[in-house]
């Protein structure tokens, strides 16, 4: 493998650095670098990341792949500057054996984008009534450590509490679909003004805060860990703050368009904008922007939920819920949290790459900008503008919010273990 001499970037946002990749590591960092064959990228202007870890990816594969495939997944998150993401479970047949976890794992390895690590489910089929082979799938080669029934809630406090005291023996974490089902039969958008003029049936933010609570105490009384999948609400930050006060291990994550967009978009019955959990108010959307500033939410995770034309392209009542999410991301997280000032590009490494490696046990991603370091990066043009055009995904599917919207910002670059896997804004 070729070196490659990053120049002039500034490494985390701070000074403009040189960066000399080495085969699969960093092999040096400093000013006034040069390389004898080196291929050099000059970087002016550009901010050099840490590669970016998504905890909550839908990839579809094996089943649905007509809406993603692993192929087709890991492109559109090297294309936003992705090295890493963590599969949901929820295919079909569900990721509840070591043999479908392995199957996810190994296709991730053959194409090479990005590292795909399989998240398992919690529950045999997602049924929430028995607890999967979490073992079976931590031992085998996926080497599982973060378990989920990602769009269906563990309703069930017992199973909950089976499934946080088994995954403490190996250092897992269940990352909890916060949603009592009782509470939100045939919710279609959030509960407030907008779903009452509307018509709509009403999804209530006690239908989250509720199970939030229950589970942090949980948490606290097992003495394991728990992530809380997409928190939306005002509430629910406040429950997490209170329980990470009293020293419960609870880390959470928040969507990059629950941080840009609310109900009031519902308006247009457009299902681009039907989501789980839905798009909630203004209030809200500060609530999460200044709890993911001060560290009450621990990381952004995409929870991209691709899907086919047919699915979207319907009635509201009728289309399904979710959006496409990795080539979008770290430009929606630049216009609200950095252009806001409330958080520099360090700290979105820390919420994109640190802190989602360390929740994973991704310990090959999210590492320093420092020689000796395995070569994961992402290069990123803070000064770019430019309108979204779902045409240009990698992703197999369209349903993007954010077509014909401008947004700031462009991965230019993504290096997979010192491999460019993104050149120049174009799939290697």
């Amino acid at each position: 493998m070729s070196k490659i001499l990053i120049r002039g970037a500034k490494v985390l946002g701070g000074e403009a650095q040189d960066v000399l990749i080495d085969g699969e590591t960093i092999a040096e960092v400093g000013t006034g670098l040069s390389a004898e064959g080196a291929q050099v990228i000059e970087a002016e202007g550009q901010i050099l990341l840490p590669g970016l870890v998504d905890l909550h990816t839908h990839l579809r594969e094996p089943g649905r792949e007509d809406s993603e495939t692993v192929l087709t997944g890991t492109r559109a998150a090297a294309s936003g500057g992705y090295t890493a993401v963590f599969a949901m479970a929820n295919t079909h047949p569900v990721a509840d054996t070591a043999g479908v976890v392995e199957q996810v794992y190994r296709l991730g390895r053959e194409h090479g984008y990005c590292d795909v690590q399989p998240i398992g489910a919690v529950t045999v089929g997602l049924e929430g009534k028995k607890l999967a082979e979490l073992g079976a799938m931590h031992d085998s080669a996926a080497g599982v450590t973060v378990f989920s029934d990602d769009g269906k809630c563990v309703d069930d406090a017992v199973i909950m509490r089976r499934a946080l005291e088994y995954v403490k023996a190996f250092g897992g974490v269940v990352a909890q679909h916060a949603q009592e089902p009782r509470l939100t039969e045939g919710a279609q958008m959030n509960e407030g003004v907008v779903s009452a003029e509307l018509g709509l049936g009403g999804w209530p933010a006690v239908a989250e805060e509720s199970i939030i609570a229950r589970d942090v105490l949980l948490a606290e009384h097992v003495g394991s860990r728990v992530h809380i999948c997409h928190l939306s609400t005002a509430g629910s930050v406040e429950i997490v703050r209170w329980a990470k006060s009293r020293g419960i291990d609870v880390t959470a994550e928040v969507t990059p368009h629950h941080l840009l967009l609310t109900d009031e978009l519902v308006r247009s019955y457009n299902p681009v904008y039907k989501v789980n959990p839905p798009l909630r108010t203004e209030r809200d959307v500060m609530a999460l922007r200044e709890a993911l500033a001060d560290g009450t939410i621990d990381i952004v995770a995409t929870d991209h939920a691709p899907h086919p034309h047919e699915d979207k392209d319907c009635e509201w009542a009728a289309a399904a819920m979710g959006m496409v999410g990795l080539e979008t991301a770290l430009s929606v997280v630049q216009q609200t949290m950095v252009e806001t000032g409330l958080l520099d590009w360090a700290g979105v490494a820390d919420r994109m790459s640190v802190k989602p490696a360390a929740i994973g046990r991704a310990t090959e991603h999210g590492r320093p900008v420092s020689a000796g370091e395995p070569a994961n990066l992402t290069l990123v043009d803070p000064a770019y503008r430019g309108v979204v055009d779902p045409a240009d995904f990698a992703s197999r599917s369209r349903n993007t919010p954010y077509e014909g919207r401008e947004l700031p910002g462009r991965v230019t670059h993504t290096f997979l273990r010192g491999r460019a896997t993104l050149v120049d804004g174009k799939l290697a």
